[in-house]
């Protein structure tokens, strides 16, 4: 009886869509990566379906200085039923999830 609730719970896990990341986005036929700026992507993929500013965050440089800076998602699609989530920290592309709508 266990066996089979252990299997129900991974046949669930494996049916449920869930965001995947990723180090580059295609969008059209450019490529954008983990560390572009916000021009460079808005350039290459134009206008997001959305953004969002989701808050700030305290970095510490290399020197041990902190600074703040801000952090946006913004969101592509769907295209062929897929959304892409960008997010920024400090107008650099920090994360990039992928989502089947």
């Amino acid at each position: 009886m266990r066996n089979r609730a252990v299997l129900a719970a991974l046949t669930f896990a494996l049916c449920v869509p869930h965001a995947q990341a990723s180090s580059a986005f295609r969008c059209a036929s450019k490529l954008v990566s983990l560390h572009d700026s916000t021009a460079e992507v808005q350039a290459k993929c134009g206008e997001p379906t959305s953004r969002a500013l989701t808050g700030y965050r305290e970095l510490v440089d290399e020197y041990g200085f902190g600074h703040e800076v801000q952090i946006e998602e913004w969101t592509y699609g769907p295209s062929n039923g897929m959304y892409h989530f960008l997010r920024f920290e400090g107008n650099r592309l920090s994360n990039i999830d992928s989502e089947r709508g």
